[in-house]
This record gives structure tokens, C-alpha cells and sequence, in this order.
């Protein structure tokens, strides 16, 4: 079964809102383990506008499943990751300030760079996985930068699904496969649902891990959370 990683930076976003400490953070990601979700998922940025740095070492204390740190590595951010040895480190080239993540690595522009941030991880005994676009020379670009995984960034074909679902899976289909052939493990994430997620872990029923975030927080709003972990959970049976 295709594993759910909870990214729980929404919730940091409506703790910060208002100050002190409504929602607990560090309950919520014990919440959603509890709950069946396999992994947590934080994205800490540089304006600290959800996950904030000092959030890290308290959520990782408590964390009994996968921990995954994602973010643009630079040098605070790969000292943070380092510091607290996450199980997963997932690399994104977000600009500062950026609302959200909108693209993948160039793998093949910027390949020096990206294979000494990935060799100081591996060194500490960190998995690593990029952030990269459904485009077949760009997971073949990963495979040279020492990558143990790519994480395929699916707004696209979220965005595309409800106008041909099987024109906007097709490049990940491809991605993933290449993905496959070249020993690369595989995560995908970026507007996954409870609209989508079935047709995508269907197509792509090798996938290591999903993270999801914006859509889960949003759907617990009606159902609670503890539901939505289940239905998610559900949409990515596969048998």
C-alpha cells in the first residue's frame, strides 16, 4: 500500500493566526500517527510563516513513523535538517517568500549543487528525495545527483484531471516508470485529493509515499480529522 504522509503546515498557519499555541501542533502530527497516517510531513520556510524553525525538535521527539522535512536546502535550513535527523529530507527549490511550491528541480542545470547538498545528507544517514517535474529527462537528471528518491510535483495533473484525467496522468505515468527502471524510489505531492488520489494510486500503484496536506486539513473541516486520514488511507488501496 502506497504510504500517507500528513503535511501538517496548515495547521501551524492557524496556531500562528492568533499566537500562542490553538492548534497544538505537536498533538495534532501524534493525532494523525495515531489516526493511521504513516508519516509526517513539515515544510519550514524562511519567514517561518507556518512551520517555524523550534517547531522541528519537538515534533521529532514525538514522532513514532516517518518524519519528512522538505524545503529549499539552504544553509540554515540543511544545519536545521541535520541537527534533527529527520528519516527523509525532500528537496525543493522554493524562492524566499514563495505562497507555495510551483515547480520541480532542473536536475540537469543545477547538478553540481545538487549533488553536494545531497552528499552532506547521506553522509548524516538521511534519505533524500527531490522535488521534480513529470519531464523524463529531468528524473533522468536525478538519477547523476545521488537522489535516493524523487517526489513527482502533481499540480498538474490535479489541475488537469476533471478535464481528461488520462491526458493529465500520462507524463506522470512515463516519469514514473523511468523512475522505476532507474532504481529511483518514488514519492508524489501538490493538490492531491479525495477527487484524484484514487485514479493517481491506481496508474501508479508503486509509489512509495504521497504528501498531502492542503486538501486533507481542508476535508477534515467536515469530516474531522480522524475520518479524513481514513478516507485518504482508503482512496490509496490499490487491491
Amino acid at each position: 500500500m502506497i504510504r500517507l504522509s500528513v503535511n501538517i503546515n496548515k495547521i501551524a498557519t492557524l496556531r500562528n493566526a492568533r499566537g500562542g499555541n490553538q492548534p497544538d501542533l505537536v498533538k495534532v502530527a501524534m493525532d494523525c500517527e495515531q489516526f493511521g497516517a504513516q508519516g509526517i510531513t513539515i515544510h519550514p520556510r524562511p519567514d517561518e510563516r507556518h512551520i517555524r524553525y523550534d517547531d522541528v525538535n519537538p515534533l521529532k521527539l514525538v514522532n513514532k513513523t516517518e518524519f519528512n522535512i522538505e524545503g529549499n536546502p539552504t544553509p540554515e535550513f540543511t544545519k536545521l535538517v541535520i541537527k534533527n535527523m529527520p528519516n527523509q529530507v525532500t528537496l525543493v527549490p522554493d524562492d524566499p517568500g514563495q505562497l507555495t511550491s510551483d515547480h520541480g528541480w532542473d536536475t540537469v542545470k543545477h547538478k553540481k549543487y545538487l549533488i553536494d547538498v545531497i552528499e552532506e545528507f547521506k553522509a548524516a544517514g538521511i534519505r533524500t528525495s527531490i522535488f521534480v517535474d513529470p519531464v523524463l529527462s529531468m528524473v533522468d537528471g536525478a538519477v547523476a545527483t545521488g537522489a535516493d528518491r524523487i517526489e513527482l510535483y502533481t499540480e498538474s495533473y490535479a489541475e488537469n484531471y476533471m478535464l481528461d484525467r488520462k491526458k493529465a496522468i500520462q507524463p506522470f505515468i512515463e516519469a514514473s516508470m523511468l523512475a522505476k527502471e532507474l532504481g529511483l524510489g518514488l514519492n508524489a505531492g501538490h493538490d492531491l485529493s479525495l477527487v484524484n488520489l484514487k485514479y493517481f494510486a491506481m496508474n501508479i500503484p508503486w509509489i512509495d509515499e504521497v504528501s498531502i496536506g492542503h486538501a486533507l486539513i481542508c476535508d477534515s473541516l467536515y469530516y474531522g480529522l480522524q475520518n479524513t486520514i481514513q478516507l485518504y488511507l482508503r482512496e490509496l488501496k490499490t487491491l
